[in-house]
């Protein structure tokens, strides 16, 4: 497993000061980019090319959120190349091995000439050293959105801060927003992301909530038409007063 080390920063906190599950996705983010990066097929490379990975589906199982100042590894291995996708596990852990979270993702290769996915070129494949998929419950990719009822939420604008090197509102962004929709001091114990199109500058998002269960909140991020750029579900460990 690629692995870097990392410190919490004030700045990835909220105000229980625990590290937040936007930020939390960036540190798995980067940790696919810096084993791309050493592997010679980074930003650069995929630039050279007109391609670039995007992502398609979180899943990810949080045992404790880390706490500011707090040591940490982050980790990261593919476990299948099909076809179009790319199948990638990763992990958090204090540097003692007290495992905080893992996740389960899968990539699509795009040709962003065409906006169009491609087939992953060995090239690439024999880039990655396949592991053993990580020891946790994997769910369906795919987030059923009710189809009645609902609370429509005020629009959310895509500004030029949201965006990442593909010119598309970043991943993390979404979940960022949906989270400010849960209940004060909730605590996630999974969060799955749907993502279904690619928001762009200027585009206006309009979160839908859902409370599916007693723990579960799901919300669509939806178009000017009501359809989703992304599905976010989050269950929660608990609810304070609860």
């Amino acid at each position: 497993m690629y692995t870097f080390d990392g410190r919490i920063r004030y700045s990835e906190v909220d105000r229980s000061r625990k590290l937040t599950a936007e930020k939390m996705i960036d540190y798995f983010q980067d940790s696919t980019s810096f084993q791309s990066e050493d592997l010679g097929i980074g930003l650069d490379y995929m630039t050279e090319r007109g391609i670039a990975w995007v992502i398609n589906y979180w899943q990810i199982h949080f045992y404790r959120r880390p706490v500011m100042g707090e040591a940490v590894r982050i980790g990261t291995q593919p476990y299948e190349f099909k076809g179009l996708m790319g199948l990638r596990n990763f992990m958090m852990e204090t540097l003692e091995g007290e495992r905080l979270a893992v996740a389960n993702s899968v990539w699509t290769l795009l040709d962003m000439e065409k906006m169009y996915p491609m087939r992953v070129p060995e090239e690439i494949i024999g880039k990655y050293e396949l592991a053993p998929k990580l020891d946790m419950e994997y769910s369906p990719r795919k987030i059923a959105v009710p189809k009645e009822g609902g609370e429509r939420k005020e629009d959310v604008v895509v500004r030029m801060h949201h965006l990442d090197t593909n010119q598309h509102m970043n991943n993390a962004q979404y979940v960022h927003f949906a989270v400010m929709y849960l209940p004060a001091d909730s605590e996630i114990r999974e969060l799955r992301v749907e993502y279904r199109r690619q928001a762009v500058l200027g585009d206006h998002i309009t979160p839908v909530i859902y409370r599916t269960a007693e723990d579960v909140y799901l919300v669509s991020m939806n178009d000017e038409e009501g359809k989703p750029y992304a599905v976010v579900e989050m269950k929660l460990f608990k609810e304070v007063g609860k």
